[in-house]
């Protein structure tokens, strides 16, 4: 009997990096770190970005899932609905954030010349140098996904994952799978995130309109992203 529920909680524990993994892959997570890492210019912080997001997904679950098992505490759909709502707002500021301070550094000007003894004026579109990091410590770039990470911890998608914790033989067991669930989430958003980041670190020093045209598509997609989701969470 011993040995069915060992071989039971273990296939549990690898369904939960499974559901971790895939976890990490949804829509507002992606929104959320792709604005953080559309700031970087090197891969090895974008992972980072990803890395802290991860921590602090899992430092929220954890909180969450001790309060659950502990004190049995329950999350209501009230409470569910208010987080989300306020992971859609910081999603449409985030990205905000990005589109405004990549249109701050594109300027319009007109180019005057003389052709065959004929003026003719054209309008230049000039993308100034909008990395403003340079030698930046690495600790730095931690308190914005981490916080985002434990927002989305709490959030709907967070707490439908605390209701597995009801199926665990113990505690201590729902707080191994919550463990193995976000090193499955931190793995996943580590890897999205360097993929996310390969373009804006082939592009740095290179071509600014492309840097510019992909940090304005990371902006727009975040705000899109969390104007579906505020829509989501105001009408349910």
């Amino acid at each position: 009997m011993a040995a069915i529920v060992d071989t039971s909680l273990i296939a549990a524990l690898g369904l939960g990096f499974v559901l971790g993994l895939r976890h990490a892959v949804e829509a507002d997570h992606l929104a959320a770190v792709s604005t953080f890492v559309s700031q970087e210019r090197g891969l090895l912080r974008s992972c980072l970005r990803g890395t802290f997001w991860g921590v602090g997904h899992t430092a929220a679950l954890l909180a969450a899932g001790i309060a659950v098992t502990t004190f049995k505490l329950t999350i209501s759909p009230d409470i569910e609905r208010r987080v989300d709502t306020l992971v859609a707002l910081v999603l449409i500021l985030l990205g905000g954030h990005v589109l405004l301070r990549t249109l701050a550094g594109v300027s319009l000007h007109r180019h005057s010349h003389t052709h065959d003894g004929t003026p003719h004026s054209h309008l230049h579109v000039h993308v100034g140098d909008t990395d403003e990091h340079g030698h930046v410590h690495l600790w730095r770039a931690a308190p914005q996904p981490l916080l985002m990470g434990m927002l989305h911890g709490l959030a709907g998608s967070g707490a439908l994952v605390l209701l597995v914790l009801a199926s665990m033989p113990s505690p201590g067991a729902a707080l191994v799978y919550i463990l193995v669930f976000g090193v499955g989430s931190t793995a996943g958003m580590l890897v999205l995130s360097g993929l996310i980041g390969l373009p804006f670190a082939l592009t740095a020093g290179g071509s600014r309109s492309l840097l510019a045209s992909l940090q304005l598509l990371v902006g727009a997609a975040s705000v899109l992203v969390g104007a579906l989701m505020l829509r989501g969470a105001l009408s349910s």
